[in-house]
């Protein structure tokens, strides 16, 4: 059995493709948040080979050509689909007396381990590089590094140990593969990862809201932290859920908005 500290651990950037249709995501959640404090919206997103498809369940209206911008700005020059529908009453509805738990769910924050800050550090770095769809790997000291429209001997210089594009240049991106929305969240959260994704939602959601929470609160501590919630509840491991929602609204404006906590998730 591996002692904590020697994990396995994959990190993917910014531009891999269901982190593009994270992106897309967060920044129609930003668009929501610029036109509501606090608006209900649940957003998906299947990006590839030219065609973007996006579903936003919400309390406000998005303006279309703004979303499209948006699409074309992120991805480029793709067709997109966009179909937007009111959230369910119900779902509004549990909001409407205040901010209460938006979920039913099951929570867990664990503090990084060493090998997961030394990826995400190696990640970032040859992202700063070559901001172009890669994907790494540390297992131990074995590192697997995949990293489109690179210069192989370059990153073989900075990594020389590193297992560098095994199968040689590639090009990557949303014409190579599709994307969809929280389809990375062991990039995203590491040992943290329970059921729920991140991205495309409001801070009512637990999926947001307790996962940022119970993440942060394990760094602090240094401890596992284990949370779970049933959907209207107006006290989550023993604050009041309108507190934690506040949490993770600092945070989140912290690190630049849900766009940009896309990027790169809760292991920055």
């Amino acid at each position: 059995m591996r002692e904590r500290g020697n994990t396995m651990f994959e990190k993917v950037n910014p531009c891999h493709p269901d982190k593009v249709a994270d992106r897309i995501a967060g920044a129609l959640v930003d668009m929501a948040y610029a036109r509501a404090i606090n608006p209900c919206i649940a957003v998906e997103v299947l990006i590839g080979h030219g065609d973007c498809h996006i579903i936003a369940e919400t309390s406000v209206c998005l303006d279309m050509s703004e979303v499209f911008e948006t699409v074309h700005r992120i991805a480029g020059n793709v067709y997109v689909d966009y179909v937007e529908v009111q959230q369910d009453r119900h779902l509004s509805d549990n909001q409407a007396d205040g901010v209460r738990c938006g979920d039913n769910g099951i929570f867990k924050g664990m503090p990084l381990t060493d090998e997961q800050k030394r990826l995400s550090a190696i990640a970032r770095g040859i992202f700063d590089v070559y901001p172009y769809d890669g994907k790494y790997i540390l297992d131990g000291e074995r590192l697997i590094i995949c990293q489109s429209n690179a210069r192989d001997e370059v990153i073989r210089t900075a990594y020389p140990f590193a297992i560098v594009n095994p199968l040689g240049p590639w090009s990557g991106g949303t014409d190579v593969d599709t994307g969809a929305t929280n389809r990375k969240l062991g990039s995203d959260m590491a040992d943290s990862v329970t059921g729920g994704g991140l991205h495309g939602k409001d801070l009512s959601k637990a999926d947001v809201s307790v996962n940022i929470y119970a993440f942060l609160k394990a760094q602090e501590t240094g401890e596992p932290v284990m949370i779970s919630c049933a959907i209207g509840d107006e006290t989550v491991d023993g604050r009041p859920y309108a507190e934690i929602v506040e949490i993770a609204r600092k945070y989140i404006r912290s690190v630049g908005g849900f766009e940009k906590f896309a990027e790169w998730g809760l292991v920055r």
